[in-house]
C-alpha cells in the first residue's frame, strides 16, 4: 500500500533529533528519504549512548537507540561534504529530489554551494528546509542551539518543577521537547511548501527554528503573561487555571486527577465522601478553586491518602471523573491500550534480526503510515542510491 507521500524524495542533511524527525514523519507516510551521512562517523546520534542495539549474539552494536528513535524509513548515504566531489554529489541528488532538509550552522553550506539559492537555480521546484537553533537572522543566528538550552532561554523551564518553598527549581522536560517541536512544526511547514507547490509548480525556502518554536508552545501560559503582564511560576504538577489538576497522595502511590469542570469536581467530591465541598463558597466554580488552590489542595490530598491508587482510579473512572496512574517507561510499553493502538512496533534488523521501536501516532483510514526499513546502517544505500538516481556505472561507483 502506498503512503500519502509516495513518489516525493527528500534529500535529509540533518542529525540529532529535530531534522532526523521532521523526515522521519513523512518517509512513515510514503516518502522516499535519503539520509547524507560523513563517511566513517555518520549522524552524531550514532554514538550518543548507551544503551546501543544488541546483535544475534549478545553483543552491542554501534547503532544507539537514541538514533535508532528517529531514522527508520530512510537509506543512508556516506558523502563527504567537505569534497568538491562529495558536494558535486549532492547537488546532483538534489537536483532530482523534491525536498532537503538541514540543520548545519548558518552559513555553512553556502560556503559549500549547497544553499537554497545554488540548489534553487537547478531545481526551482525544490521545497528547502533549513532547521537552526535560532534562525537564519537576528541577533543570535549564529550561535548553535541545543535543546536543554533552548528549554532555558526560552521559557518552559521556569514553567516547569516544584517552587522553591517547596524544595524545587527549575526543570528542563524529561525528553527533548524543543527538538521534537521544532521537527513536528518543520513537517508540517513541508507539507504546506508542498501544497503551494502542487497549485503553482514553485518550491520554497523554510527558515525553522529551535527558538521560535519553543516560544510558540508555551501557547496558553505565553499569552496569559501578554494578556496579564503577570510573570508565571512554577507549580509542580499543577495546572495554571486548572483545580485540582496534578499529582495527588494515594496510600501506596501517587495518581493523576484530572478534574476539568465543576460537574467533575462534585462527581470527586461524593466519592471522596465531603459532599460539603460541593456548595463551600470557596470551592464551587473552577476560578473559585483557582484562587483558594492553598487552601483546597491539602484538603483533598488528606482525602485521597485514605485508599489506595488503583482503587482511586477505579472509583473514579466509574463515575467519568478523568484521573490515571503515573507509568513509567516499562508500564507505558505494555499497557494494552499502547499495544492496541500498534505504539510499540517491531522491525527487520540486519544486525539485530528485529528492533523495536515507538510507532507513529498518525492514523489515515485511506493512507496509512507505513515501517518499510530499519533506521539504516551507515552508508547501507550510497551504491544503491547513486546507482538508481544519477545513473552511475560500477566504475563510477568504484571511483
Amino acid at each position: 500500500m502506498t503512503g500519502p507521500l509516495d513518489g516525493i524524495r527528500i534529500i535529509d542533511l540533518t542529525a540529532m533529533i529535530s531534522g532526523p524527525l521532521a523526515t522521519m514523519i513523512l518517509a512513515d507516510q510514503g516518502a522516499e528519504v535519503i539520509k547524507i551521512e560523513r563517511p566513517g562517523r555518520g549522524d552524531d546520534t550514532r554514538g550518543w549512548g548507551p544503551p546501543f542495539l544488541k546483535d544475534r549474539t549478545g553483543k552491542e552494536t554501534s547503532e544507539s537507540a537514541y538514533y535508532l528513535s528517529s531514522n527508520r524509513n530512510k537509506r543512508s548515504v556516506a558523502v563527504d561534504l567537505s569534497s568538491e566531489a562529495g558536494q558535486k554529489l549532492v547537488k546532483q541528488l538534489a537536483a532530482r529530489a523534491d525536498i532537503l532538509v538541514e540543520n548545519f550552522k548558518v552559513g555553512d553550506l553556502k560556503r559549500k554551494g549547497l544553499d537554497y539559492a545554488s540548489l534553487k537555480a537547478c531545481n526551482p521546484g525544490l521545497i528547502y528546509c533549513s532547521i537552526s537553533g535560532f534562525g537564519q537572522t537576528g541577533p543570535y543566528a549564529s550561535r548553535a542551539g541545543y535543546d536543554f538550552l533552548i528549554q532555558g532561554m526560552g521559557g518552559i523551564m521556569s514553567l516547569t518543577g516544584f517552587p522553591d518553598e517547596d524544595g524545587g527549581t527549575e526543570t528542563k522536560a524529561g525528553v527533548g521537547i524543543a527538538d521534537v517541536m521544532c521537527g513536528m512544526y518543520a513537517s508540517v511547514s513541508i507539507l504546506a511548501a508542498l501544497n503551494h507547490r502542487h497549485a503553482t509548480g514553485l518550491g520554497q525556502y523554510i527558515d525553522m527554528s529551535l527558538f521560535d518554536s519553543q516560544v510558540s508552545w508555551l501557547i496558553n501560559q505565553g499569552v496569559a503573561y501578554l494578556i496579564s503582564g503577570d510573570v508565571p511560576g512554577r507549580l509542580g504538577n499543577g495546572h495554571p487555571t486548572i483545580v485540582p489538576y496534578e499529582t495527588f497522595p494515594a496510600s501506596d502511590k501517587s495518581f493523576i486527577l484530572a478534574v476539568g469542570n465543576d460537574s467533575q469536581f462534585a462527581k470527586f467530591c461524593k466519592v471522596a465522601g465531603a459532599p460539603e465541598l460541593i456548595g463551600n463558597d470557596r470551592f464551587a466554580t473552577n476560578a473559585d478553586r483557582v484562587r483558594n488552590r492553598k487552601e483546597l489542595v491539602p484538603l483533598l490530598r488528606r482525602l485521597t491518602i485514605e485508599k489506595s491508587a488503583d482503587e482511586w482510579i477505579a472509583l473514579l473512572e466509574n463515575e467519568g471523573v478523568p484521573c490515571g496512574p503515573v507509568n513509567d517507561l516499562a508500564g507505558v510499553f505494555s499497557d494494552p491500550h499502547v499495544l492496541a493502538r500498534n505504539m510499540r512496533i517491531s522491525v527487520p534488523h540486519p544486525l539485530s534480526g528485529d528492533v523495536d521501536l515507538s510507532g507513529s501516532p498518525i492514523r489515515m483510514s485511506e493512507t496509512p503510515v507505513s515501517y518499510r526499513r530499519a533506521p539504516p546502517m551507515l552508508g547501507d544505500g550510497t551504491a544503491s542510491v547513486l546507482r538508481e538516481m544519477l545513473v552511475l556505472s560500477s566504475e563510477d561507483l568504484g571511483e
